[in-house]
């Protein structure tokens, strides 16, 4: 019988310290999760260490306390990872935390494992942006190259002219990591690869998933998504590829852009997949798992981290995730539409605040198709469902 761990700490105390806490409980194993918040949504369930990052005095006891530790959220400092692997097994490691924070290291690494991204270059100065433009053109997307999720650290150039206002707004962030200037896909669909990868090296995946956002933030999620054997086995081969080089331990997300436009100039025969970002951790565009598939993302990692046999990645039909932003719909009202699944994460309504998520299964694509639609009617979200409805009418 191979040793099993009984204590996993969480570096961060939101919703997916939470949900893995959730998902810990059945399989006998505890929780302690760290956050430099004293009410993070975590410690609902879980006992909860307030602790800032560089406190190493203050997270000594949580080091000696747990088995082995992973991460909430990648914007941990790796500082603070590095400390921590001294004292225990660290799960991902730290270098692919290190790679996933800063988008620069993040798409050389893309292109070193034979995944293509859209044009970049980093942008330390405002002569610099200039320059960045001139090689890319417009429209262009200027990021900060660390601390950028759900939207921000953002600036949208649609024309040279706009570079001065997008300076404005993210110049400042160019003393700590600088910034990246990547061009604009003219992409057909955004798709997510979430994996897993056991401490042995098994590796395997939960069916492609169709990703939409407004205003930066995941909006909804449909999987399996609807998607060509040829751009799904692709996109599982790039994940593998990478979780490989980094010698990668647990669940992760590679969100990917379906390309079938020209990209500098020449022309695409078919489809492409161009790389667009990773997070080591569990991810939002995964939560669909938690109702749709064998096993879930949260216990597979679970699973991983301890060194537990990987379970079953398989959907058990069509699966739709919808997120709920800023504040919670009519719970009553969803539940009463057959397969659909309330997750309450436990937190106070705030605008652009990730609160909850439900997710609405089915047998097949226009069942599914007709049960979002109910949904939409009975919570006035119809905006937020008609292009899950669309893609699967598409099918």
């Amino acid at each position: 019988m191979s040793e099993v761990s009984q204590t996993v700490g969480i570096l961060g105390g939101g919703q997916l310290a939470r949900m893995l806490a959730l998902a810990a409980a059945p399989l006998g194993v505890r929780c302690l999760a760290v956050d430099q918040a004293p009410d993070a949504c975590a410690g609902q369930i879980a006992e909860l260490v307030q602790a800032e990052w560089h406190d190493f005095a203050g997270l000594e006891p949580f080091a000696h306390r747990i088995d082995v530790a992973t991460f909430d959220f990648e914007n941990v400092p790796a500082e603070t990872a590095e400390w921590l692997a001294e004292r225990t097994r660290v799960f991902p490691n730290p270098r692919a935390l290190t790679v996933a924070q800063d988008r620069l290291t993040e798409k050389n690494l893309f292109r070193a494992c034979g995944l293509d991204t859209p044009a970049f270059v980093p942008v330390d100065t405002r002569p610099g942006l200039d320059e960045a433009l001139g090689r890319i053109g417009a429209p262009a997307i200027l990021k900060t190259r660390r601390f950028g999720y759900d939207g921000k650290g953002q600036f949208r150039i649609k024309s040279p002219a706009d570079a001065d206002a997008a300076w404005r707004a993210l110049g400042a962030h160019t003393g700590r990591a600088g910034l990246i200037l990547e061009s604009f896909v003219p992409f057909v669909a955004e798709v997510s690869v979430v994996a897993v990868r056991a401490r042995d090296g098994d590796f395997r995946t939960w069916p492609l998933t169709r990703n939409w956002h407004v205003d930066g933030i995941l909006s909804a999620s449909l999987a399996p998504a609807p998607a060509d054997d040829a751009i799904a086995g692709a996109a599982f081969a790039h994940a593998r590829a990478i979780a490989e080089e980094l010698d990668y331990v647990g669940v992760f997300a590679l969100e990917l852009f379906v390309s079938a436009d020209a990209i500098h100039g020449q022309e695409l025969r078919g489809q492409r997949l161009l790389g667009n970002e990773m997070a080591p951790r569990v991810h939002n565009s995964g939560h669909w798992t938690l109702d749709g598939a064998v096993t879930s993302q949260f216990e597979n990692h679970l699973r991983a981290v301890l060194g537990l046999p990987l379970g079953d990645t398989s959907a058990r039909g069509v699966s739709c995730m919808l997120n709920w932003i800023g504040e919670l719909p009519d719970r009553d009202a969803l539940l009463a539409v057959p397969d659909a699944h309330w997750h309450d994460y436990g937190k106070s309504p705030r605008p652009g605040r990730k609160v909850g998520h439900a997710t609405v299964c089915a047998g097949d694509a226009g069942t599914l198709a007709q049960r979002l639609q109910r949904a939409a009617r009975a919570l006035g979200r119809e905006a937020q469902v008609q292009p899950v409805v669309q893609a699967l009418a598409a099918t």
